[in-house]
């Protein structure tokens, strides 16, 4: 989108600019020293344009009237100033992700405005508000976001419109280090190939689109696939689109890189070659993976061969992920230290060698979930050996997951365990959400303070970043507004004042009731933390595996109540509308909770008439709340469907597409039944109410066979939404904290 303007100077020198970027970019975009080989002039313009491109798809022609400056940076680390005086807005920031999150700032606490996954709350004046000069540096030189496994439970099927919002929203929102994995098959088909590999014994080794995250990590293996040619093209050229985006807002994307797993067919193909099977999610033999030894002479080689096909095909790149061990057993001697300890360390010098073979400059990244999940194993002599032959400047430990060592593992945080990971550099993240799961969850106060620690401990020199990374993204939006401000803060956040800033720029007021609904809310559902809510419902039977639950305690049902109490001075708010229908969901959810319980209950004991008469209350119940939810902008399994169903190029291939999107948040595979389960208008009412009638009512019932069923044939049904939700809503939880049922 091109700037627009009456002043003529600007049009000149901004088509000037224009100019010098494509002469720049034609001859600069495939080396290594992009950056460097710009004068000043040109890096100030590239970044100024870029960061004004990102404001006018949010609020357009507005963006012109804003003057951004870039300044430069102390110690490597970004720093913006915001001043408003007489109606002209000020902006300077040292970098383009500078200058966009200092410019979100100002519209969330200057004008009261937010963008968010559910909709933006825009409430632009005709002339910018005055705002006193406010400067902030963040404290890290990274703000980190994504999960290997977001590209499944959220992304997989996103097109580029769908992706340049979310990399606009990254923008907004302070990032500047994103995982970036799109188009890793299709480069990896082509290493296969130069490897000797026919056309099928590559397609076989690869899943269907939504599984592909636990294939790049080796867990599965040609489960729900294969991929199209199609498909490939098409992601090819979507990570161009990605990437190119990326690189001009001045992110360091991460990308993908070989990880030591190879296809069953290489493996035929070289049958003295020594490689370890491993088992993942309770799959059989043929999904799983293997793996190659470290001082096989092909780890080297298939890893250089990877990055350089990669870096042909998408330019230069400095940071690569590589996860070899996700929760699966390394294959190494238990009983046997000393020999273990060579393996690992052979396993860690491998890989970093397989990286940089390709790429002497690029940095080896990799998640640290294992290292908590598998806190026994990854014990500290035993990271420090993988870590020992490894460049402390060469590499990056994503410290994933901050809030499960101390609320759901019940040991201490890794990063205090391992030293702050024997001077390798590291990024310190929470994972907020798993599966893309819908409930509310989450320590507020934790994520408005847990940093400070790790900032202020003796392992800071070495931490150079801040991040989230949630499994599946589009919801609990609360908590990564916060996440976001805390990677600008070496301080603790007043959440009493953060949550003010936060409801007038996301509903437009903090009215009396909104205070106090806020106040429940933290002290009750985001008091708590839980990977795994899910209502009972949802799962026909309680998960015995993986247990948790949705919250529900008199606070959080006050606190909604109290919310909706706000809906007279904040109902103009399309966010406060949408919260508005999450909330009620959750309340009415754990109604229906109730009484589908009471009616297993009855079924347990042959009590015929009583389950019918709790089972209908819970199934008229949920038919209210699948329609409410019918009117959310996210919460929905149509924009599921439609954007796995627009990739494909035949009828055949879109009803493969929503199948295998389908499979992903209902039946999965293995043992995952249910993980990804969602709260979602359309799969209530066509999967999840049908599935409960016919456990309850049908003794004769397979419920395999009738998932398979649904999973396979294309469409779902259609159903009015409310004509007036928020009435509805209100009145729905009035009927149910009434009752005596």
């Amino acid at each position: 989108m091109f700037l627009t303007t009456k002043n003529p100077f600007f049009r000149i020198s901004f088509f000037t600019t224009l100019l010098i970027l494509v002469v720049c970019f034609g001859s600069c975009k495939n080396s290594s020293g992009n950056n460097e080989e710009k004068t000043s002039a040109e890096r100030e313009d590239t970044a100024v344009i870029a960061a004004r491109g990102v404001m006018e798809r949010l609020i357009g022609d507005r963006a012109i009237d804003i003057h951004l400056e870039l300044i430069p940076a102390e110690d490597s680390l970004d720093t913006y100033e915001i001043e408003a005086k007489n109606g002209d807005l000020t902006i300077r920031g040292t970098s383009t992700v500078a200058l966009t999150f200092g410019f979100y700032q100002y519209l969330k606490k200057g004008t009261h405005s937010m963008v968010s996954w559910s909709g933006k709350h825009l409430n632009i004046p005709n002339q910018w508000p005055d705002y006193a000069l406010e400067s902030a540096t963040s404290p890290y030189k990274y703000r980190y976001f994504l999960n290997v496994v977001t590209y499944g439970y959220t992304t997989p099927y996103w097109d580029w419109d769908r992706w340049q919002k979310e990399i606009d929203w990254m923008a907004l929102h302070g990032v500047n280090m994103p995982l970036a994995v799109v188009g890793n098959e299709g480069i990896s088909e082509r290493v296969w190939k130069k490897l000797g590999l026919n056309n099928e014994e590559i397609k076989e080794f690869f899943t269907g689109p939504a599984h592909l995250p636990w294939h790049r990590m080796g867990n599965l293996n040609k489960w729900d696939g294969p991929l199209s040619d199609n498909w490939q093209k098409g992601q090819i050229a979507l990570q161009h689109k990605i990437l190119d985006r990326m690189r001009e807002l001045g992110f360091e994307p991460i990308a993908p890189a070989f990880a030591g797993f190879v296809p069953e067919g290489f493996k035929n193909k070289h049958p003295d070659l020594e490689v370890s099977a491993l088992k993942w999610g309770g799959f059989p033999k043929e999904n799983n993976a293997y793996v190659l030894p470290p001082d096989s002479p092909f780890f080297e080689k298939i890893g250089k061969l990877f990055v350089q096909e990669w870096e042909k095909e998408f330019g230069k790149n400095k940071l690569y992920l590589s996860d070899s061990f996700n929760e699966m057993d390394v294959p190494v001697p238990k009983d046997n230290p000393e020999k273990k300890y060579d393996l690992l360390a052979g396993y860690g010098e491998a890989i970093y060698n397989s990286i940089t073979a390709g790429n002497p400059d690029a940095v080896w990244v990799t998640q640290g979930w294992t290292f908590g999940w598998q806190s026994e194993f990854w014990d500290k002599p035993s990271l420090q050996a993988m870590l020992s032959k490894v460049p402390d400047e060469k590499m990056i430990i994503l410290d994933l997951a901050n809030e499960f060592p101390e609320h759901v593992w019940d040991i201490p945080q890794v990063w205090k365990t391992h030293e702050g990971y024997s001077g390798k550099q590291w990024v310190f993240s929470y994972v907020p959400n798993f599966g893309g799961k819908t409930p509310y969850t989450g320590y507020l106060d934790m994520y408005a303070t847990g940093a400070i620690e790790a900032l202020n401990s003796p392992y800071r020199e070495n931490l150079i970043g801040f991040g989230s990374a949630p499994e599946g993204i589009e919801n609990n939006e609360v908590i990564y507004e916060l996440l976001a401000d805390m990677g600008w803060t070496s301080q603790e956040i007043d959440l009493d004042k953060w949550m003010k800033e936060y409801s007038r720029a996301r509903y437009g007021g903090y009215p009396e009731e909104m205070k106090t609904a806020w106040e429940k809310l933290r002290g009750s559902v985001y008091s708590s933390f839980s990977p795994y809510p899910r209502f009972v419902w949802q799962l026909v039977v309680p998960d015995t595996r993986r247990k948790g639950s949705v919250h529900d305690s008199k606070e959080f049902r006050r606190g909604v109540e109290n919310f909706l109490a706000a809906s007279e001075e904040l109902k103009q708010s399309e966010l406060y509308r949408s919260d508005v229908i999450e909330l009620s969901m959750l309340y009415l959810g754990n109604k229906a909770d109730e009484f589908y319980k009471q009616a297993l209950a009855a079924k347990a004991v042959n009590n015929d008439v009583k389950m019918k008469e709790e089972g209908e209350k819970a199934i008229n119940l949920l038919k209210d709340i699948d329609r409410l939810l019918e009117s959310h902008p996210i919460n929905r399994l149509a924009p599921w469907i439609e954007f796995a169903r627009s990739h494909g190029k035949t009828k055949e291939e879109k009803d493969f597409y929503e199948a295998n999107a389908k499979r992903l948040i209902t039946t999965w595979g293995g043992f995952q039944e249910d993980y990804a389960s969602r709260l979602w208008s359309g799969l209530i009412r066509d999967y999840y109410i049908p599935r409960i009638k016919q456990h309850l009512f049908d003794e004769n019932f397979n419920s395999d066979d009738w998932e398979e069923t649904w999973i396979t044939t294309p469409g779902m049904t259609e159903i009015a939404p409310f004509e007036n939700p928020l009435a509805k809503a209100k009145e729905l939880v009035a009927k149910y904290n009434n009752s005596n049922n």
